[in-house]
């Protein structure tokens, strides 16, 4: 380390008001999980300038709580107070914070945060001995948080945004075909499509049965269970059968055995079909993944992604571990002949078009 007199000190300075920074970040982040979880945001939404006393009231709440929440997320910069005592949500907040259903919400985010955290012990001691956390160690909110989190992608830009870069995949599922979704989780992706393309059939499976009860249960309340069926099973140890597609939607970088299971897909796939594979967009070389989205990435990677893969002794690719080259080699490696990346614009997210 630099002698202190060697040191930049407006640099010190500056990097401590980002640490700080980052550190209030943190706390804000945990106070919207409430602010999502007990209604207050989707309150303060639809309702003008509101008190402590009148909002805990409408919500059933301790006004003590509520007041220090508001004072907290205002002075982030997340609520206003156009009067003293009294705060709303600005217009242009809300989709971020209170539309379920939009492209743009975070709730499951905030919903994932403290469930990812949970098993924190457990993490520690895999930085110490190997190994990591396993799928059953989180607690089950973590999988409801996932789910409204990539539900917003799947509802809002699975078929115009991503999909239609690829018209023959639309004019399939169109037509009817057989799908098969590979690490369906709660299944929202099956059941967005089988909404949309009634003619076609959709099997989705995952190795977690608490994922595969979630999705046959939202299947069922989305009135689809007679054309989306879910099974448990190990895809890596290949598939009951053969499909016009199949689909991975932020999957592989996670598998345990990640060549073992781009195999089985290329067995899977019906000769004249395809595979489609929903990855993170990041870069090629890992020391171009910087700023805020690779740094949330990294670490979604370190309490989830990673961590669960070597939990089961896998290859632990990590989130950033299936930039568009690795996924090239990987399914060339696989048996697959052609890769094709979608023009759709999404700074989370990329979608392949894989063909036998």
């Amino acid at each position: 380390m630099a002698a202190q007199d060697e040191l930049d000190e407006a640099m010190v300075e500056a990097f401590m008001e980002k640490a700080l920074g980052d550190i209030s970040g943190t706390m804000i982040t945990g106070l919207c999980h409430p602010g999502d979880r007990l209604g207050l945001f989707k309150d303060l939404a639809v309702g003008g300038p509101v008190g402590s006393q009148e909002l805990a009231d409408r919500l059933e709440l301790n006004e003590r709580y509520v007041r220090e929440w508001l004072r907290g997320m205002t002075a982030a910069g997340y609520l206003k107070e156009p009067e003293p005592g009294r705060f709303t949500l600005p217009a242009e907040h809300a989709p971020a914070l209170a539309d379920e259903n939009g492209p743009m919400f975070l709730g499951g985010v905030y919903q994932m945060m403290p469930a990812a955290m949970a098993p924190y012990e457990r993490l520690i001691e895999a930085f110490r001995r190997g190994g990591g956390v396993r799928q059953s160690d989180y607690p089950d909110i973590l999988w409801d948080g996932m789910s409204r989190f990539t539900g917003s992608w799947f509802e809002s830009a699975m078929v115009d945004d991503w999909l239609s870069t690829f018209p023959h995949v639309v004019e399939k599922l169109e037509r009817g075909i057989d799908v098969a979704d590979i690490g369906c989780g709660a299944g929202r992706a099956q059941i967005v499509l089988a909404e949309r393309f009634p003619r076609s059939r959709f099997t989705g499976f995952d190795s977690f049965p608490g994922q595969v009860e979630r999705a046959r249960a939202n299947a069922e309340k989305a009135g689809v269970a007679d054309r989306v069926t879910f099974e448990i099973g190990d895809v890596a140890q290949g598939l009951p059968g053969r499909y016009d597609l199949v689909t991975t939607f932020d999957v592989v970088h996670d598998a345990a055995q990640p060549k073992r299971l781009l195999a089985a897909i290329r067995a899977a796939v019906k000769d004249d079909g395809d595979y489609l594979m929903l990855e993170i967009n990041c870069e090629d070389r890992p020391e171009d993944n910087v700023g805020p989205v690779a740094a949330m990435f990294y670490g979604f990677s370190v309490f989830y992604c990673m961590t669960t893969s070597l939990a089961s002794g896998g290859a632990a690719l990590g989130t950033c571990g299936m930039s568009e080259a690795v996924v090239r080699e990987m399914c060339a490696e696989a048996g697959f002949s052609e890769v094709a990346r979608s023009t759709a614009d999404d700074p989370f997210n990329v979608l392949y078009d894989i063909k036998p």
